[in-house]
C-alpha cells in the first residue's frame, strides 16, 4: 500500500496531475513532492517485499528527477557584462504580523533596491515607516488593507512610475516601472496568488486563472516576485515559466531551500511557495532565503545583472 501511494505520487507529479478540474486535492498534496521523494527513498531501503522497495525506488527516481534541476547551478544568464546590478527582497508579512525592524534591517543589509511585501496591511506599513523604511527607499506604490491577507507593496530605491496592467485578482498585486540611475527601466509586479483551496473546486480555479494571467516577458524586463502559493511541483507554474520567466534561485541552485512553514519564529520550512521569476535576459549573481521574525514565510533576496 506504500508503495502503491508512492507510485501513485510519482504518476501525479510526472503528469501535471494538479491541471486536471477533477483534482482538487492534487495541488496542495503536490507542493509536498520534496518529502515524498525522501519518503520513497526511505520506502526502498526499508520496505521488506522486493516488489514493494522496488517500486519505491523506481518513485524514488522519478521524484528526484523532477527535483534535481533546482538543485543544480546552471550557466550564467546572456546579461551583458557591464549592466547594470538589480537588488530584489520579497517578504510575506503574515496579515502583517512580522516585525517592521527586522524586515528593513535585512533590505539594509542585503543592499536591496527593491522590496516586494504581502499581506501588508495599514498598521504594518506605518510601522515600517517608523523603522526607516521609507528613509532607505522612498518611493513606494502601495495597495494596502485594514487587516487580512490582501494588501500589497513595492517599495524601491529609485522612481517608481505606472507600470504594467495586470488583472484584477482576489489579493491585490501592484505593478511599476522602476526607472534606474542608468537610464533604462524594469518592469515590477508585486504578486500575491490566491491559494488552491484542497476542498474548493473554485479556490482552485481562481489559484490557475491567477498564475495563467500574470504577465509574460516582454521589451522591457520584467520581475515577478512575491507569494505564489505555488511550487515548480505545480504543471500551472511550470506553465508560467514556459512563457519566458526564470525561477532565479532554481537557476543558482538553490530552489529547494523552503520558504514558508506553518509555525512563525524559527518553525521548520516545509514549502518552496515565494519566487523572484526575472527575464531570461538577466543573470542571476546570488539569491538566499531568509528568516522573518512573526512571520511562517521566509524572506527571498536575489542579486541580477540586467542586460546592458
Amino acid at each position: 500500500m506504500v508503495a502503491g501511494c508512492l507510485a501513485g505520487w510519482a504518476a501525479a507529479r510526472l503528469t501535471g496531475a494538479d491541471r486536471f478540474r477533477g483534482a482538487r486535492g492534487t495541488a496542495p498534496l503536490l507542493s509536498f513532492t520534496p518529502q515524498a521523494a525522501a519518503g520513497a527513498w526511505a520506502g526502498a531501503l526499508l520496505l521488506r517485499g522486493r516488489g514493494a522497495a522496488a517500486t519505491a525506488a523506481l518513485a524514488g527516481t522519478a521524484l528526484t528527477a523532477a527535483l534535481a534541476p533546482r538543485a543544480l547551478p546552471r550557466g550564467p544568464l546572456p546579461a551583458d557584462g557591464d549592466g547594470p546590478v538589480l537588488r530584489i527582497l520579497t517578504a510575506n508579512l503574515r496579515l502583517g504580523q512580522a516585525e517592521a525592524g527586522p524586515v528593513v534591517e535585512l533590505a539594509r543589509r542585503t543592499g536591496a533596491d527593491v522590496l516586494f511585501l504581502q499581506e501588508l496591511t495599514d498598521d504594518a506599513a506605518a510601522r515600517l515607516h517608523q523603522a526607516g523604511l521609507g528613509t532607505l527607499m522612498p518611493s513606494q506604490v502601495t495597495e494596502t488593507a485594514p487587516a487580512g491577507g490582501r494588501g500589497s507593496g513595492i517599495y524601491a530605491r529609485y522612481p517608481l512610475a505606472d507600470g504594467l496592467a495586470v488583472a484584477p485578482a482576489t489579493l491585490n498585486q501592484p505593478a511599476a516601472r522602476l526607472d534606474l540611475p542608468s537610464g533604462g527601466s524594469v518592469q515590477l509586479v508585486c504578486v500575491h496568488s490566491h491559494p488552491p483551496g484542497p476542498w474548493s473546486r473554485r479556490a482552485l480555479a481562481r489559484w490557475r486563472t491567477e498564475l495563467s494571467v500574470l504577465p509574460p516577458p516582454g521589451d522591457v524586463p520584467v520581475i515577478l516576485a512575491g507569494d505564489f502559493n505555488a511550487t515548480l511541483d505545480h504543471a500551472q507554474f511550470r506553465r508560467l515559466l514556459r512563457r519566458g520567466h526564470v525561477d532565479a534561485a532554481s537557476h543558482a541552485g538553490n530552489g529547494l531551500i523552503p520558504t514558508w512553514g506553518p509555525l512563525p519564529d524559527g518553525g521548520p520550512g516545509l514549502l518552496t511557495i515565494d519566487h523572484i521569476l526575472i527575464d531570461p535576459r538577466c543573470a542571476v549573481r546570488a539569491t538566499s532565503v531568509h528568516r522573518l521574525p512573526g512571520s511562517d514565510h521566509r524572506a527571498v533576496y536575489a542579486e541580477l545583472r540586467l542586460p546592458r
